[in-house]
């Protein structure tokens, strides 16, 4: 016979295991309520994610615009713009001077400029960008953000997600938040990039991109505000520990961003484009339009080293 207590058990120890609602907060508290004069916002949650109308992206950002547009990332995280056919790769260009340099992927094919990485994908190249990250923090100073424009997209499939960091860390069990404060996290390209490498090749790109450590805590170097920093593909293990304990914390803490709550999701269109923070996000490029073709253009933001 089952027992109250055993019915009601969890079958595994699960650290998605949450019942109820989480605190989503779009900004810290007592943060400045923002009013926008040129440029209209449409949420696509109560935290992360807004599309942007009013605003043609294929004409110069003047300082006001710009000045909105830096608001309206800090505050959303993931920005969205339709019906941008008519933004050129100099206007792609230009648009990442509103938040910073220009900053080349070092493990994707360039298109026009050195900056812009054009991602094709078709029946014989396919994504392998289906698991959540953050972009370059196996650098010393990971990006800051993204500008991606959609030029191909399939006629079904192909969407992004993006999760809001801020909020993975406002709901860790208070316990958890103090295990890992001042607590720093190793991260390394080579276990996900150098698959598709010979030796030699890692050998010597290993001289321009170290391994790295990061706080697995972190301050946005914008806004102050506390985030976790730890992913799947990039961070290897928590610095100091034992590796079962290393494995056993990391698996728990880079699980987190799996859940739906913290989500937006985004469905393309030909001229869409997205504005990322990639500091207070992880994205996921959702590989399910194959063999079909989708090819889009990204441009990143240079970034600071974290604290």
């Amino acid at each position: 016979m089952t027992t109250a207590s055993t019915a009601t058990a969890p079958l595994v120890n699960n650290p998605l295991m949450h019942y109820g609602p989480r605190m989503l907060q779009r900004s810290a508290a007592g943060a400045e309520e923002i009013e926008y004069r040129r440029i209209s916002l449409c949420p696509l949650t109560t935290h992360i994610g807004a599309e942007v109308t009013g605003v043609d992206l294929s004409s110069p950002v003047d300082d006001e615009l710009a000045r909105e547009l830096r608001a309206a990332l800090l505050e959303w995280k993931v920005l969205f713009f339709r019906g941008q056919e008519a933004m050129t790769p100099s206007a792609h260009r230009a648009l990442v001077d509103v938040w910073g340099a220009p900053e080349a992927n070092p493990f994707f094919p360039q298109g026009d400029s050195v900056e812009v990485s054009r991602l094709a994908k078709d029946e014989i190249t396919f994504g392998h960008e289906n698991i959540w990250h953050s972009d370059h923090s196996f650098m010393a100073a990971p990006a800051l953000g993204a500008v991606l424009r959609a030029v191909e997209v399939p006629p079904a499939g192909g969407d992004t997600m993006w999760t809001d960091m801020y909020a993975v860390y406002d709901n860790l069990p208070e316990g958890l938040k103090e295990r890992i404060e001042g607590s720093s996290a190793v991260h390394d390209w080579e276990p996900s990039w150098g698959t598709t490498m010979t030796p030699a090749q890692i050998i010597a790109l290993r001289q321009r991109l170290p391994i790295v450590e990061h706080p697995v805590v972190v301050r946005h170097p914008r806004t102050g505000r506390k985030l976790l920093y730890v992913n799947e593909p990039f961070t290897i293990r928590i610095a100091g520990l034992p590796e079962d304990e290393s494995r056993a914390l990391l698996c728990e803490l880079v699980l987190q961003a799996r859940i739906p709550e913290y989500q937006v999701r985004f469905r393309w269109q030909p001229g869409s484009v997205a504005i990322w923070d990639n500091i207070a996000t992880q994205h996921y490029a959702i590989n399910d339009y194959f063999p079909q073709r989708r090819v889009m253009e990204r441009i990143s933001i240079a970034g600071v080293p974290l604290s």
